[in-house]
Order: C-alpha cells, then structure tokens, then sequence
C-alpha cells in the first residue's frame, strides 16, 4: 500500500518532545496506524469500523486521566 499521501496525526495530547505515541492515517477503506518513533517501521491496517470499536473502547477506559 503507498503510504506516500497519508496524512498523519497525533493524539492532541502528544507534544513534540513525547515522540512516545502513535500516529493514525485514514487510506482508503482502512486506518493505518504507525509508531512516531519508527516512522518507517511496520504499520497496522485496521478497517475503519473496527478502529472505530477500538477507539471506542479506549475512550470509556478513559486512558491517560
């Protein structure tokens, strides 16, 4: 898959010194998410509906409060 275009972002949490996080790009029918400290290492292609899921589950954990 060409990544070239993907338009990455960050939790607005992350700051610039914290490269400790992971960044999120919507492609075509998946979410491509990678690790900011290894731009160009592997990456995990979730579908769109499943991201959603998980991102769901993280927020009720209320992760990072």
């Amino acid at each position: 898959m060409d990544l070239t275009q993907a338009r990455w972002r960050r939790a607005s949490h992350s700051t610039v010194e914290n490269d400790n996080c992971v960044e999120v790009a919507g492609v075509a029918s998946v979410v491509v998410v990678r690790d900011s400290k290894d731009p160009d290492g592997p990456k995990l292609l979730i579908n769109h509906n499943d991201f959603r899921h998980f991102a769901g589950i993280l927020k009720s954990l209320q992760l990072g409060s």
